[in-house]
């Protein structure tokens, strides 16, 4: 199904299906045996994964000017480095 700009519309039955593996795999994540570290940082790299997937096709920024995709992922930043200092104080 073409839009008026002629794009096609995401298939978002398969990035639902994406989504529903990732989570699948987070929760098997746990039960692997891996230290906790690990498990969190493959945690968080499977839920950063989640929310580009998320902002992408259902909040349309994959459509977008790279101007809003910039001032979306802008707070992109500032979090990381705030996880990164929480995990240091936490595991360090």
């Amino acid at each position: 199904m073409a839009t008026e700009e002629g794009r096609k519309h995401p298939n978002y039955m398969a990035v639902w299906a994406g989504l529903a593996i990732l989570t699948a795999v987070e929760v098997g994540i746990v039960y692997l045996g891996f230290s906790r570290n690990v498990i969190v940082m493959v945690l968080l790299a499977l839920a950063v994964w989640k929310a580009l997937l998320v902002a992408m096709y259902f909040m349309h920024l994959k459509f977008e000017p790279k101007a809003v995709s910039i001032v979306a992922a802008s707070p992109l930043l500032p979090a990381a480095i705030l996880i990164i200092f929480i995990l240091f104080e936490n595991f360090g």
